[in-house]
């Protein structure tokens, strides 16, 4: 691979990465790719050297920000409590930049094109699958069901917990989702 060749996969994975942190950080339309590209040390003349459109780019930078969950989804396997503990907490709400991209992206992304809607919908349901497997089985349960409501927990308390301006009700509401969600994962589940 010839030196520029090199150069101009850096700099497309660098357009990337920064676009994957801002576009969760303020909004899909919340940065201009003329900003986008001066933060990656390039000029905006060159976006079109490393992508056809804006929404190639959010298709791709969405991706991208996936790969942020890689380790809470290899937690939802093996420790599913741990990894609920640490999705709905106080550190991932005030993380948004690197946050989850389900929770930060979930409006932008019902807005986006069909392809960004695919891949988002793709990981919902790998999500779901690996959710489902971690709960706990018992008779009559749909576990296809629950997994649902805890992904619905997960999204939802991070998103309702970052737009109010009351930081008690912002953690009460991570501590009400976490504690339901918890009882969901638990070994004998408490009836109420």
């Amino acid at each position: 691979m010839g030196h520029s060749q090199a150069d101009k996969i850096a700099s497309h994975q660098r357009i990337v990465d920064i676009a994957a942190r801002r576009f969760r950080e303020r909004g899909i339309d919340g940065i201009s790719i003329a900003d986008l590209m001066k933060e990656a040390g390039l000029t905006v003349g060159g976006f079109y050297k490393h992508f056809a459109s804006r929404d190639e780019l959010v298709a791709e930078a969405f991706d991208h920000a996936l790969h942020d969950n890689d380790a809470w989804e290899t937690a939802v396997a093996t420790a599913p409590r741990q990894a609920m503990r640490t999705y709905i907490s106080e550190a991932h709400r005030d993380s948004v930049e690197t946050g989850c991209p389900l929770a930060t992206l979930a409006n932008d992304i019902s807005r986006s094109t069909d392809e960004a809607r695919d891949i988002y919908t793709d990981n919902v349901k790998r999500v779901l699958d690996l959710i489902s497997k971690s709960l706990p089985a018992e008779d009559g349960t749909n576990k296809r069901s629950e997994a649902a409501l805890v992904l619905s927990a997960c999204v939802g308390s991070v998103l309702l917990s970052r737009a109010v301006s009351d930081p008690k009700l912002s953690k009460q509401i991570l501590d009400g989702a976490l504690a339901n969600v918890l009882d969901l994962f638990a070994t004998k589940r408490s009836r109420k």
